[in-house]
């Protein structure tokens, strides 16, 4: 009986590392006075429309946004989130592996240097009726919370760092305008690698561009080396929604995120402790048993 609860603790731990491997793979904001989708003017070509975006995207502090797609290895995928990058980070994402039944489906909270998952059928089966598992961030140092800039985690994958890259591409095209959810927007197509990204923001601040670094890696660990990348961008000249598609090593990506809103407070908690099973202390039980 022993060796049958060590196993499905383990198969608990398993699925609790995957749900947050899953969040670290899921894979942009001053208003402007023109009318319009961005790009309008006959005055502003597609890369300064775009590049325009981009330096917007510098001033968001929260947004919520909705993502869709396929990931490699995890298939298609849905989900929505929640995001303040100040006065700290913190995140809220309830997402689905689509293909990938029972043990798909998760949130993920990261709140005071810690990320929870919950909403798990199959893992709180093993977690003597706990609901969610917590797995402390802070032991892994300042540096892999990104110290004072946005980062932890899946939440060094802001989107909206991501939906600058449209600036590393040398074909940027206008494509015409589009409403996305309601709103008038322009949409802008290009295509970008790895290495034209990092020499598009090598004379960017420091801060700039270690948070654009940490966003390429997970591309890198996918095995993508160059994308086809779509964005359309309101009359406000914020990114509304983008899209990246390549293939990769591990399978074929196709993912598009689209922005819900952005600066509006985002108020993150963590779920009550009586409903909370530590992993570290999971480990421990497993190893001791």
């Amino acid at each position: 009986m022993t060796s049958v609860r060590r196993s499905a603790r383990a198969r608990t731990i398993g699925a609790g590392l995957a749900a947050v491997a899953l969040a670290a793979g899921a894979v942009s904001c001053s208003k402007g006075d023109a009318e319009g989708a961005a790009g309008d003017s006959p005055k502003m070509t597609p890369a300064a429309a775009v590049a325009k975006a981009a330096k917007n995207s510098d001033d968001i502090t929260s947004l919520r946004y909705r993502m869709t797609g396929e990931v490699p290895e995890q298939g298609r995928v849905k989900a929505e989130a929640a995001m303040r990058m100040k006065p700290d980070v913190a995140m809220s994402m309830k997402m689905t592996a689509l293909d990938q039944g029972a043990d798909g489906s998760a949130e993920i909270r990261l709140v005071d240097k810690a990320m929870y998952i919950g909403g798990n059928a199959e893992m709180a089966k093993e977690m003597d009726g706990k609901s969610w598992m917590k797995f402390d961030l802070s032991a892994l140092g300042d540096d892999a919370l990104g110290g004072g800039a946005p980062g932890a985690g899946q939440a060094e994958q802001n989107p909206a760092t991501e939906s600058t890259f449209l600036t590393g591409a040398e074909d940027v095209k206008k494509l015409g305008s589009e409403k996305v959810d309601g709103v008038e927007t322009t949409h802008y197509r290009g295509t970008v690698t790895l290495d034209t990204l990092r020499d598009s923001f090598k004379d960017e601040d420091k801060e700039t561009r270690e948070k654009r670094e940490k966003s390429l890696k997970q591309y890198e660990d996918m095995g993508v080396d160059e994308m086809t990348m779509d964005m359309w961008i309101d009359g406000d000249d914020h990114t509304k929604q983008f899209r990246m598609k390549g293939e990769a090593d591990k399978g074929r990506l196709d993912l598009t995120i689209t922005f819900l809103d952005y600066n509006k407070p985002v108020t993150i908690k963590a779920p009550p402790a009586k409903d909370t099973m530590d992993l570290a202390e999971m480990m421990n039980d497993l190893e001791s048993s």
